[in-house]
């Protein structure tokens, strides 16, 4: 254990410090939830604060692991974090003055998100440079475990400092946490560099961009893993559209049910993170990518859509969320293990474009099915139909009727890619 800790000293002070900083980056972000929902009442409207964060992410991230590969990884994620913590003191500066709107939000999630297109392929080739490779499992596991304390506490405390002190002191939090990170960084954390001059020397900027499309498509295992990870994203990001609008009109619903249903799914992965730090490496990491995924969405998405109960739509947030940092971790150690250091900004980057471009399109149709086609035929079934004794009645029922859409959905998604997937292997290093 000591020779653990020393080995992951600077991993250790970046994640957890970076980890406090999302923590308090995604309160604001659902606190921003709570307060667009009640402002509107419309899943897809709130939706839409996700896709426009997600948009130009995934827009940009094919150009912006050239710019990772070829610059100082640490001024790039310091550069990154101060443009976020500027958008969150406008939203406080908005709201001071009684002027946000839904499109200064739509605005400055659209920043934020083009910062992260930048700062996620950096960050990533970091964690790649400052972790022995015989620790990328339990770094993995480490920050899966990160994650979900996150999803544990974030909904619950930005919904309790929301009620009681309103949105400015749920910002507030947030650039406290952003403070102490972006200082940790800049004095305690040394991100060897020096390979970027060498870089920018042989490709040129364009070349840099198509070699890891280029990449990618001479390995077809990663690009397979990323492809069948797009869909998944897609079903997973549809869900969390639409769970707003199944929990929070019921009369057993509401904002704080909806707080600890999503605390669930922290929970959960809390406990997967843990299994994945403690358990050995797995014979068969391409299975058990797959077949977790079928599992998780095979559960939940049924579970809640034919639920009406609190304790069930929790249970199933547990059931779908337990295997979610397995998968990670498995996924994450055949990223870092397959693709060359030198590579690995502009793969990641390319990987960020295809894998999660499906998430606004999820966001999108998500909302929009929930407010446009799922809500207005729950209302004319008749009471008593199958329709109604399965997914309930009146509003919510139509979001329970597209979350039974999206478990189907899923189940397919899963087995047409655990078919092609079948086909590949992959052999790692030794994890001790």
């Amino acid at each position: 254990m000591k020779n653990l800790i020393t080995d992951l000293k600077t991993f250790l002070i970046l994640w957890s410090t970076q980890s406090l900083s999302q923590l308090g980056s995604s309160m604001t972000g659902f606190a921003l939830t709570l307060w667009l929902y009640q402002k509107t009442g419309s899943a897809l409207q709130t939706a839409l604060l996700s896709i426009c964060s997600y948009a130009p992410y995934v827009a940009t991230s094919i150009f912006a692991g050239a710019f990772s590969d070829r610059w100082n990884k640490k001024k790039i994620m310091l550069a990154c974090d101060t443009f976020a913590a500027c958008c969150s003191v406008i939203v406080l500066f908005l709201l001071k003055a009684e002027l946000l709107q839904p499109v200064h939000m739509y605005l400055l999630n659209a920043v934020s998100g083009l910062m992260n297109s930048v700062q996620q392929p950096a960050s990533d080739v970091a964690m790649t440079i400052i972790i022995p490779d015989k620790y990328y499992q339990k770094a993995s596991g480490l920050k899966s475990l990160s994650n979900s304390l996150i999803t544990i506490f974030n909904p619950v405390l930005a919904t309790a400092v929301f009620s009681l002190l309103g949105m400015e002191a749920v910002i507030s939090i947030d650039l406290t946490t952003f403070a102490i990170a972006f200082l940790a960084l800049l004095f305690k954390v040394n991100i060897p560099s020096g390979q970027e001059r060498d870089f920018a020397k042989k490709e040129s900027f364009i070349e840099t961009v198509r070699s890891g499309l280029s990449y990618l498509n001479n390995n077809r295992l990663i690009l397979t893993l990323i492809l069948f990870l797009a869909g998944i994203n897609f079903v997973a990001s549809a869900f969390d559209a639409v769970l707003p609008a199944l929990i929070l009109p019921k009369a057993n619903g509401g904002e704080a049910i909806l707080g600890i249903v999503s605390s669930c799914a922290g929970i959960a992965t809390l406990v997967g993170s843990l299994a994945t730090v403690l358990l050995p490496a797995p014979k068969n990491r391409i299975r058990v990518i797959y077949l977790t995924m079928l599992f998780s969405l095979g559960t939940e998405n049924f579970l809640l859509s034919f639920s009406d109960s609190p304790i069930l739509w929790c249970l199933g947030q547990l059931i779908g969320w337990f295997f979610v940092p397995v998968m990670n971790a498995n996924l994450d150690v055949i990223l870092r293990t397959s693709i060359p250091l030198e590579m690995q900004g502009r793969v990641y980057s390319c990987r960020n474009t295809l894998q999660f471009f499906t998430i606004p399109i999820g966001l999108f149709v998500g909302g929009g099915m929930v407010d446009k086609v799922c809500e207005p035929l729950m209302r004319s079934v008749a009471v008593g139909s199958l329709a109604a004794r399965l997914f309930g009645t009146g509003k919510g029922s139509g979001a329970a009727f597209m979350l039974f859409l999206l478990g189907i959905t899923g189940v397919i998604i899963c087995l047409i890619f655990g078919r092609i997937l079948q086909n590949y292997t992959y052999t790692d290093y030794p994890e001790n």
